[in-house]
Formats: C-alpha cells, sequence, structure tokens
C-alpha cells in the first residue's frame, strides 16, 4: 500500500476550519479527516510536547506509520526553531497563527503562511521557521518517516534531558504504526 493521504485534500479540510474556536478546530479537523480517511485517523488528542530543532511547541498524533505521519502541531505562545534536514515531503497547512520562514538556499528572503496558506519543505532542504505569537498547523508527512525521528526526538533526549516526552512519542508514534502495520499500511 502507498501513500494514503492526498495533500490537495489536507489543504482543503484544514482551511474548512479557519476561523472556528481552537477546540472546536481541532475537534472538527479531525472529526472531517476521520471520516475522509476511515480507519486512519486516531481521534483521541493526546498532546506531547514536541522539542525539536529548538522549537518547543505540542502535537497531536493524528496518523503514523512507516511512510505518513499526520500531526497538529502548534503553539498558543510562539516558538521559533530549525526543521532539520529529511528526506521526507512535509506540508504545514497553517489554521490558526502565522509562520514566518525562510529556507537554507534562500537566507535572505522570508515567507510568511497564514491560516488557510500551506508552507512545503522538500526532500533535502531546511528552513528556520517562527511563530511570532502563537501558531497551529496540520503537519503532513511522506516518506520514510523513521528517518526523521532522531531531529524529533534529539530536542527532548539532549536539550530539554526529558525521557518522559521520548517515552511519550515513541509510544504514541510506534503503538500508530503498529496499528497501521496491520492494516497493511507501510
Amino acid at each position: 500500500m502507498g501513500y494514503i493521504f492526498d495533500p490537495d485534500k489536507l489543504h482543503s479540510l484544514s482551511k474548512r476550519v479557519v476561523g472556528m474556536p481552537r477546540e472546536q478546530m481541532f475537534r472538527q479537523l479531525t472529526s472531517d479527516l476521520a471520516e475522509a480517511y476511515p480507519g486512519y485517523i486516531e481521534t483521541n488528542h493526546k498532546w506531547i510536547f514536541n522539542l525539536t530543532g529548538g522549537a518547543c511547541g505540542v502535537m497531536t498524533i493524528l496518523h503514523a506509520s512507516l511512510s505518513e505521519y499526520l500531526i497538529i502541531f502548534g503553539t498558543p505562545i510562539g516558538t521559533e526553531g530549525f526543521s532539520g534536514t529529511y528526506r521526507l515531503d512535509i506540508y504545514d497547512f497553517m489554521i490558526d497563527g502565522e509562520m514566518w520562514v525562510y529556507i537554507g538556499d534562500q537566507p535572505t528572503e522570508r515567507s510568511v503562511y497564514k491560516p488557510g496558506e500551506v508552507a512545503y519543505l522538500a526532500p533535502g532542504q531546511a528552513k528556520a521557521y517562527r511563530c511570532p505569537e502563537y501558531g497551529w498547523m496540520l503537519e503532513y508527512g511522506r516518506g520514510f518517516i523513521p528517518s526523521c525521528l532522531p531531529t524529533g526526538l534529539g530536542g527532548a533526549l539532549f536539550v530539554g534531558i526529558d525521557p518522559g516526552i521520548v517515552w511519550q512519542t515513541v509510544k504514541t508514534y510506534g503503538a500508530a504504526t503498529i496499528r497501521s502495520l496491520l492494516k497493511g499500511k507501510f
């Protein structure tokens, strides 16, 4: 089985919740995703701190497999950091707030992404990003997902020195990946 998520459909679904109060926005987006992709979306939000590339936010894993992940990521107080460089396509569908970005090969150009817009990070690219006051996004990654785990877990392990965050992330990602594998989804 290949990729099940379509970036255009994810973008369309994420735009439908823009402007809603946050809790309603998260519930509606999750419900819409579960309807569009039955059996592949975790509907119970388990928020986990995420310390990746110097940025601090929270995430809830909606889908995880060896080839795709789908999360809601964000912060109510702002953050900034480094994406890391991956062999993945990563789409950030903004649903609330702003994300400011510059790409490594264009270090003097800032792009600003607002609700309803999508920021795309191509394989092999890296970006610096900032959510100046707050920012929430539906993030979709496709490619060999385990290759991004060292960067995704490194901040919690070596900077925050918080094995609890590492354990919660590995446990939640691992359980979702096993559920996907049992359905024949790699």
